[in-house]
This record gives structure tokens, C-alpha cells and sequence, in this order.
């Protein structure tokens, strides 16, 4: 089941990376790189860290569905409009599978909690970080929008329920469910987070 997860959340990642680059207008390989480093750029940077052999390199059914998801997003016609509400709902989505998938991971790793959150909210947003810096985009985490906070949240709610002895099963279905709730509650009203105002 969490195997069948993870795939799903490599393949709604590749989706907001391969549709990052069909906005930009790039060429089929661009969409293929971006879908790419979306879908594995965390995860691979927290195995690192955590100095174990990244997922995708043990396992490369992982690169083919990247490939197959990447190819259907270029191939599939899009009405106007719908491009940049399937990337917000496509990235919430992998934000949320990929928080609880990363800590899960690390825990695995036999780390502290703390830094299994901290791998955890990484393995969630550094994918979609580098996607949108590669396409010349702030990235969300740096914006003032509900994203990094979501993850953040999401990855508490399962040290916290871990921590009361809950089934990890049902503990990650509620923080997934919790970080995909806040962080699509923010785009549908575009609530956004209080900035740092710098008074002389």
C-alpha cells in the first residue's frame, strides 16, 4: 500500500512539474527534466542526508512512471484556463503524499522525530522548489503563500499521533488529509502568510 503510494505521489509530482513546463512553453524534453527533478529532487536529497541509496536508483519503476506521466501531460489537450488549477491541485497533493512518505522514510532510518519532520517537510517541498527555479519561477516556499507551513503542519500531526501510538497507517491517512486540507483551504481562498515589515 505505501509502495502504491509513493508511486502515486511521484506520478502527481511529475504532473505539476510536466504541466510547469507545458505553461512555459518547453519542449518535450524540458517537460521531462522538470516532471523529473519535481517528482524526486526531495526525496533524493533527503536519502542522501540521511546517506542511504536514493529510492529511484534501487527501484527504477519509479523513472518510468515519471517518463509515462510526463509524456501523457504533454499529449493530453487542455482547455484554457485549466493548466494552472490542475499544477496548484496536482502539487498539493504530492506536497501531501510526499511530506508523510519522506517522514516515514526517515523514521526508517531509525533518525530522531526531529529530524524526521524535518526530512519529511524537505522530501515535500525541495522537488517543487527546484522545479521552480529551474523555470525561472519564485519559488513557493519563498512566497507568502500557505505551502511550506501545510507541510510543516501536516508532518507535526503524524509525530504527534506516532507519538500517542496510533496505527501509522491511520496516523499518515490524517496527516496527509490534514496538510492537503490546508494547503488547498489557502488556494481556494488565497489566504496567505503575514510578511516581515522592517521598521526604522
Amino acid at each position: 500500500m505505501m509502495y502504491a503510494l509513493d508511486l502515486f505521489g511521484v506520478a502527481v509530482f511529475a504532473i505539476s512539474g510536466a504541466m510547469a513546463a507545458r505553461q512555459l512553453q518547453m519542449d518535450p524534453f524540458g517537460a521531462l527534466i522538470l516532471a523529473g527533478v519535481t517528482a524526486i529532487g526531495g526525496g533524493t536529497l533527503r536519502d542522501l542526508l540521511l546517506d542511504i541509496t536514493p529510492f529511484w536508483i534501487a527501484d527504477p519503476n519509479y523513472l518510468y512512471v515519471i517518463a509515462a506521466t510526463a509524456i501523457f501531460t504533454v499529449i493530453w489537450p487542455l482547455k484554457r484556463g485549466w493548466p494552472y488549477r490542475i499544477l496548484n491541485v496536482a502539487d498539493a497533493f504530492g506536497l501531501a503524499l510526499f511530506t508523510v512518505m519522506g517522514m516515514s522514510r526517515a523514521l526508517s532510518a531509525e533518525v530522531s522525530m526531529t529530524v524526521a519532520i524535518v526530512m519529511g517537510v524537505m522530501t515535500g517541498v525541495a522537488g517543487g522548489m527546484i522545479r521552480d527555479v529551474l523555470s525561472g519561477q519564485v519559488p513557493l516556499i519563498l512566497r507568502r503563500e500557505v505551502y511550506a507551513t501545510a507541510s510543516l503542519v501536516g508532518a507535526l500531526v503524524l509525530a504527534a499521533l506516532l507519538h500517542g501510538n496510533m496505527d501509522i497507517k491511520m496516523a499518515s491517512a490524517i496527516a496527509m488529509l490534514t496538510t492537503l486540507l490546508i494547503r488547498l483551504t489557502a488556494i481556494r481562498w488565497k489566504l496567505a502568510l503575514p510578511t516581515l515589515n522592517q521598521h526604522r
